[in-house]
């Protein structure tokens, strides 16, 4: 059986047998790391919650008839679920869920996207000299560029309703 020291003799003594050093990470990365999260989350909130008011609407919108075959004589409960469909599919235009979704998914795999490259230095990462600020560059550019079409979004919501 080796002994400690036995092992010790056997690693090159200039450390040629560690592992190589990790690559040293960008003060954006925190940003990324973050934003990739924010936006992945989101998106899956945004879409649970979609797929769930879709899924009552249907359920309701299909009892209806049978509701109304079974039982004639309680027109009122037909009426209330038809009201109920309206104020889902009210809910989910005011909370946007389907865009939201759809907009929030799209900016995560764009960071992702960027992310990638720059660990791969591929694309125009490989071809700058500074590919650290051009990661920065970007991420802020999607970021400013989701808030951009978020804050449109409000703005013809809000002229909409006046």
């Amino acid at each position: 059986m080796a002994t400690a020291a036995a092992v010790d003799e056997t690693l090159p003594a200039n450390g040629e047998g560690s592992p190589p050093p990790r690559p040293q990470l960008p003060p954006v990365w925190k940003r990324l790391d973050d934003q990739i999260h924010w936006y992945d989350r989101r998106s899956r909130l945004s879409k649970r919650w979609y797929l769930r008011l879709k899924v009552v609407q249907i359920v309701t919108a299909a009892s209806i008839p049978v509701l109304a075959t079974a039982w004639p004589e309680k027109a009122w409960i037909g009426g209330g679920l038809g009201a109920l469909i309206v104020v889902l599919e009210g809910l989910q235009q005011l909370f946007q869920l389907h865009s939201n979704w759809t907009q929030y998914r799209s900016t995560c795999e764009a960071l992702r996207h960027e992310k990638f490259l720059w660990m791969a230095r591929a694309g125009s990462y490989g071809r700058t000299e500074r590919p650290d600020a051009l990661l920065a560059e970007r991420v802020e550019g999607l970021v400013s560029q989701e808030h951009a079409a978020w804050s449109s979004t409000q703005h013809d919501r809000t002229s909409q309703s006046q």
